[in-house]
């Protein structure tokens, strides 16, 4: 069996990996992998970024920003793979956020059923848009700004009131 090539070029990495080079230059920018220079300044990842790159895309896949995956990556060492043991350690930060997701997609899910067909769109009436609407129930108007409610009237002007506005303009 032939030895396998100690560094990798930005194309090799990418192909094994599945990420794109774009992708591959903007996480060494980040500071998620780390590249050598030749002489003739070409990239060459260690055989560690394989794992690094994977882990960065599965976590991606969790929907996990790329600065809470570059805080994750700094906790380990850049020249080692992450094992199985770091992985397990690092993704228990996110399991709590990813229950929370799937519960508030099931809840999109829930609401979306009650509301095929019916071409409503109301915002007063839709549980998928407008599902926690408290404070339409106590009537229309911006009820958090002036809870009093607004006297529709008091901020029209009558016409003597505007006549002598105009006069004084």
């Amino acid at each position: 069996m032939p030895a396998l090539p100690d560094l990798l070029t930005i194309g090799e990495l990418g192909q094994r990996s599945g990420a794109a080079p774009s992708a591959l230059r903007f996480y060494e920018q980040l500071g998620l992998i780390r590249a050598t220079r030749t002489g003739g300044n070409q990239r060459r990842y260690e055989r560690a970024a394989l794992r690094r790159v994977a882990f960065i895309l599965a976590a991606r896949h969790l929907g996990v920003p790329l600065e809470e995956i570059r805080v994750a990556l700094a906790t380990l060492p850049i020249e080692r793979t992450p094992k199985a043991a770091d992985w397990a350690r690092l993704s228990a930060r996110w399991r709590r956020r990813l229950d929370e997701r799937i519960v508030e997609i099931q809840s999109l899910r829930d609401k979306l059923t009650s509301c095929i067909g019916c071409g409503c769109l109301s915002l007063q009436r839709c549980k998928l848009l407008n599902s926690d609407d408290k404070v339409a129930a106590r009537g229309a108007g911006p009820r958090i700004l002036y809870p009093e409610g607004i006297d529709a009237s008091a901020n029209v002007p009558d016409a003597s009131s505007a006549r002598s506005l105009r006069a004084s303009v």
